[in-house]
């Protein structure tokens, strides 16, 4: 039987259904997930449930790397019909998992979570749709591993904290290093102070995105591909192939700065001690260059200025050594820094290393622990990697409170913080 929760989040769905039409969303009658333990919990001896949103390359990467003895994907959906079934095809043909034949196609989010008794959503959409998935994962009772970039924007992020919050779900970010082992003792030997004071952070200058131009035109759109869907939140706009390519367009992301950049400062963040907050003021380094400076309360120094350098990290200048932290790898000058450090994770073929993240998603799935890369956590991150594109975007300097998220005495760069959203695709009630 549902609890009082579940039917709380039902009767606002059916409650919701009549925007959600109007937005040509299906509207859903919501089936509670399985009770597979005390209040729906997954049970430490179950085998947990998957569904997946989206199927593009990162989607079928990750699915590669459920452990298949503690869970079970089941359905998957995506908003491209063709492409969701040649990638099904594709993990069919490789022979990795065992029951690909047996997974439910479905054309939407809602109705996939609507039609499965699901303990968790994997949300590997285009980063301007992630948001509201995972809020409609959240509403229907389920966990959520949400890939990065988390959010377009600040608000957005805080609104998804609060949704998470609320309802008492674990929801993963796809920053994956913070299940690494290597990752993990370098940003602690940082953090906990064991190279001595900081004397600088030198990040990678990533590079942003750019804006869709005015005079695009138009290309003819896949019959199969639900175009409206496929844009959520942000302005519509005619089909056009190169849209495609989300990444590049600041309306929908922000080139680098929000792709590997989520990575790099998200260790930044981790390494010094700021995984909960984020600096205080940033500026320019050098005009038209895009190269940035962040201060920390604490009176860290972080400069985004690297032309090439560890994408996945940052160099930290202590007064004991260098340390450059990266992907699963780390160099110190002296070596003897890292004498003690473990052993790099093992690679599991051609993809990035994230079956310890995922491992560590689930055991918190029975837990109800926070995950190693928690909601808070990467909204802080990607928050930071907003605040360089609008320090970019202004090209001045900027006084940012983290903790109530608003720029200081500075009304036209608080504007950046909000975006507007589409007629349809605005947050949920929760």
């Amino acid at each position: 039987m549902p609890n009082k929760h579940s039917v709380s989040r039902r009767r606002f769905l059916k409650q919701s259904a009549t925007v959600l039409s109007a937005a040509g969303i299906a509207s859903p009658v919501l089936i509670p997930r399985t009770a597979l333990a005390q209040n729906g919990n997954v049970g430490a001896n179950d085998r947990i449930i998957v569904g997946f949103v989206g199927t593009g390359g990162r989607a079928k990467q990750l699915m590669s790397h459920i452990p298949q003895n503690r869970a079970k994907i089941v359905a998957v959906s995506d908003l491209w019909r063709s492409k969701m079934e040649n990638a099904v095809k594709e993990k069919k043909n490789q022979g990795e998992i065992n029951n690909v034949d047996q997974w439910k196609l479905y054309n939407s989010d809602l109705e996939m979570f609507d039609n499965e008794k699901l303990d968790c959503a994997f949300v590997i959409t285009q980063d301007f749709c992630r948001t509201l998935c995972a809020m409609h994962a959240i509403l229907a009772g389920l966990d959520v591993y949400a890939e990065k970039a988390l959010t377009t924007y600040i608000a957005e992020g805080r609104a998804l904290v609060n949704c998470v919050r609320k309802h008492n779900k674990i929801l993963q970010v796809g920053s994956q290093q913070r299940s690494m082992r290597l990752n993990d003792y370098g940003c602690k030997l940082v953090r906990e102070g064991q190279l001595g004071k900081i004397k600088v952070v030198q990040a990678v200058n990533y590079p942003g995105g750019r804006h869709i131009p005015a005079n695009l035109g138009e290309e003819p759109c896949p019959q199969d591909l639900n175009w409206n869907q496929w844009q959520g939140p942000t302005q519509y706009r005619n089909f056009h192939g190169s849209l495609l390519g989300w990444m590049q367009w600041k309306e929908y992301a922000n080139g680098e700065m929000t792709n590997w950049g989520a990575h790099g400062i998200d260790q930044v963040q981790w390494a010094v001690g700021a995984s909960q907050s984020g600096p205080v003021e940033l500026f320019p380094l050098e005009e038209g260059n895009g190269k940035i400076v962040m201060n920390y309360a604490n009176g860290v120094t972080v400069r985004l200025e690297l032309d090439k350098g560890p994408w996945g990290g940052a160099v930290f200048r202590c007064e004991k050594g260098n340390l450059e932290i990266n992907r699963n790898n780390l160099k110190a000058n002296p070596e003897e820094l890292i004498k003690d450090a473990p052993e790099a994770d093992p690679p599991e073929g051609p993809t990035w290393i994230a079956r310890p993240h995922i491992e560590n998603f689930f055991d918190c799935l029975v837990s109800r622990k926070l995950p190693n890369a928690d909601v808070e956590i990467g909204h802080r991150s990607i928050t930071v990697c907003h605040l360089i594109g609008i320090t970019r975007d202004l090209n001045r300097r900027l006084k940012w409170n983290p903790e109530n998220e608003q720029f200081i005495d500075d009304d036209e760069a608080n504007k950046l913080v909000n975006r507007p959203r589409r007629k349809g695709f605005e947050f949920p009630d929760s």
